[in-house]
């Protein structure tokens, strides 16, 4: 496999001594459909303070929203965070100096509901490998969202952190029923039950469902088949579900300026992204158009986020907070929107405009965001709930 540039890599990717995507962390299948996406959202979640902090957090409610679950069933979100905690993630690969490294660690090691918050954690050899990126592949969600089957989802992630490779290499049969979560079945034993209840339905829902193209090879010993491989391509027809690993955008003008202005790399592909080349350039060029701005990213951050409506956007009224207490409100408002993980700012927008039946209203959201004329009243009860004392001290929005 050709080594990655070293030019193009930063922080941990830069280790020489990993010279390719190992992908050697093994989470039993024996996951239902909703633990697999709970457990993805979970990490995405904690993803950029793994190493820096023990415990982690999301809103209760966040959290259904994000795996699209009822989040008034609060049994079954326990039932699913225990099995979790049951669930054995096992790896085995080579350190920084090429020595055999062999471990296991629950998946969790605890997590607690509490005040519509869920608390958790992982253990910290777990999180360490959980937090390189050559070693295991964050899953998007919007991708996640749409599968229905387990064993697809299963076989999408195992396969996706091989996309750069374009093949998954061999796996004895052993192995990947262990991946499927079939393995102890007696059924799934014959590779023909196997190929016809697991290996086609799932490449098949994948194949459909994502950004990329499965097609399954066998190798056999005489006429019994042994190990099987999935050679992996794009899907141009799903493409734009990917998350953008940074290898375009990095060479980019919006990119070059964004880092100039002294915007971290992990932010400036989150953002471009999220929002686009073009709405990222015209609030930037709005941005920087201010007279008297102190900090120049931290406005840039609140006109994404809070997404500010400029000239350029054709949403005039919409630029900057207002005046007076509702400048106020409006300060706050963003500043507890940029504490939050992007999926959680995602998960809010779509919680809010869950609570939005009149049309008119929805587009407004839609259109200005948090900064929604139409919607102040509303957004303003939505944040004091979200976040208790927010208000303090001041007057509700009219």
């Amino acid at each position: 496999m050709d080594e990655i540039p070293r030019d193009q890599l930063t922080g941990a990717l830069r280790r020489g001594a990993v010279k390719k995507h190992v992908a050697a962390i093994h989470v039993s299948g024996k996951l239902t459909l909703l633990q697999r996406k709970l457990s993805n959202v979970l990490l995405l979640n904690a993803y950029d303070t793994l190493i820096s902090r023990t415990r982690h957090q999301i809103d209760a409610r966040t959290l259904c929203l994000m795996i699209g679950y009822n989040s008034n069933d609060i049994e079954t979100l326990k039932q699913s965070l225990k099995g979790l905690a049951e669930t054995v993630a096992e790896w085995d690969m080579l350190d920084e100096r090429g020595q055999q490294e062999w471990g296991v660690s629950s998946l969790l090691s605890y997590a607690k509901l509490k005040g519509g918050v869920c608390e958790y954690a992982y253990s910290p050899a777990l999180a360490e490998k959980l937090h390189d990126p050559k070693v295991f592949a964050l899953i998007n969600l919007n991708i996640q969202r749409r599968f229905t089957s387990g064993h697809a989802l299963a076989l999408y992630e195992n396969c996706y952190r091989f996309v750069r490779t374009g093949s998954t290499g061999w796996w004895p049969l052993d192995l990947f029923r262990r991946l499927m979560g079939v393995d102890g079945s007696a059924y799934y034993e014959t590779f023909k039950h196997l190929n016809a209840k697991i290996i086609k339905p799932a490449v098949a829902e994948v194949n459909k469902t994502s950004n990329i193209i499965l097609t399954p090879e066998t190798k056999k010993t005489g006429r019994a088949v042994t190990d099987i491989r999935f050679r992996i391509r794009e899907n141009p027809q799903l493409a734009i579900l990917d998350i953008d690993d940074g290898e375009g955008v990095r060479h980019g003008p919006v990119y070059a300026r964004l880092r100039a202005l002294g915007v971290s790399d992990r932010l400036a592909r989150q953002w471009l992204s999220a929002h686009g080349e073009k709405q990222v350039l015209a609030k930037l060029d709005y941005v920087e158009s201010r007279p008297n701005v102190k900090s120049m990213v931290g406005y840039l951050t609140a006109a994404l986020e809070g997404d500010f409506q400029t000239v350029a956007d054709g949403g005039g009224a919409g630029e900057g907070p207002a005046p007076n207490g509702r400048a106020e409100v409006l300060r706050r408002i963003l500043e507890a929107v940029k504490a939050r993980t992007p999926t959680q700012r995602d998960a809010d927008r779509r919680l809010f405009l869950s609570q939005i039946s009149d049309r008119r209203m929805r587009e407004d959201f839609e259109k200005h965001g948090w900064m929604s004329p139409l919607n102040a009243t509303r957004i303003t009860i939505f944040w004091e709930e979200m976040s208790p004392g927010l208000m303090e001290g001041l007057q509700a929005a009219e």
